[in-house]
């Protein structure tokens, strides 16, 4: 299949997490240009440098997304480094355990922040512009937490479940643009965050490669096909 992606515009938030790195390393092979932002700078810069030899462009920009300042501030950064992008992938997302009676409206408030209002804010900011271009890719990185509820994760679960009512919604309002909203939303995955749901087998999750690989995948047909939900489970054979 020829390379669509090449010398796309990429921007990948929370990358500098399993998933994300995973996802960057993936795109920097297939040659997009990447601007890439998470809270940890230093995180970023060992990133950034470890891809440089195989992308054509990798930029930074460290930047607290439950913030709108910083929010805009990424915006700016944005278009004055690439003038606008191809393409958004909203990875960046908080995971919250705890009962319902141990959790609070701060944690509540900060999980929504960050797992729902920050791609809304970035679906908004870049949307106009893939629409004029009439080309354009979101991806929204769910979870199998957002068609189901699990115990101790109720902020977690709901953030989900509202940020996939957001995938659904930008894909009707997009479609006739050619600009594809595409949700994924994979089960438990190998990453510090994954380390965290301690009543499951953490040998038994995904790998966040493979998963890197499927969403450049899905992101790279350019045909009438699509799968706008994608759910990711690791195939046992029993």
């Amino acid at each position: 299949m020829k390379n669509i992606l090449s010398h796309k515009k990429v921007l990948i938030t929370g990358a500098n997490g399993g998933l994300g790195v995973a996802i960057a390393k993936e795109l920097a092979t297939l040659k997009c240009h990447l601007f890439l932002t998470a809270r940890n700078r230093s995180s970023l810069e060992q990133l950034a440098s470890d891809l440089h030899e195989i992308s054509p462009e990798v930029e930074i920009f460290s930047a607290d997304l439950t913030k709108e300042i910083e929010l805009k501030e990424l915006e700016k950064k944005v278009r004055s480094t690439f003038q606008s992008i191809d393409i958004l992938i909203n990875c960046a997302g908080v995971f919250p355990v705890a009962s319902i009676s141990e959790s609070t409206l701060e944690e509540f408030d900060a999980c929504f922040a960050l797992n729902v209002r920050a791609p809304f804010f970035l679906s908004k900011a870049f949307l106009p512009d893939m629409m004029t271009r009439q080309w354009g890719r979101v991806v929204n990185i769910g979870s199998s937490s957002a068609f189901s509820g699990f115990k101790d994760t109720s902020i977690y679960c709901a953030s989900k479940h509202a940020l996939l009512g957001l995938s659904r919604a930008l894909y009707q309002e997009m479609r006739d643009s050619n600009v594809r909203v595409i949700s994924i939303n994979p089960g438990s995955i190998k990453t510090e965050m994954g380390k965290k749901s301690d009543d499951q087998e953490f040998s038994t999750f995904l790998n966040p490669e493979d998963i890197a690989k499927y969403l450049a995948f899905s992101i790279a047909i350019d045909s009438e096909l699509i799968a706008e939900e994608i759910r990711l489970n690791r195939f046992v054979i029993r």
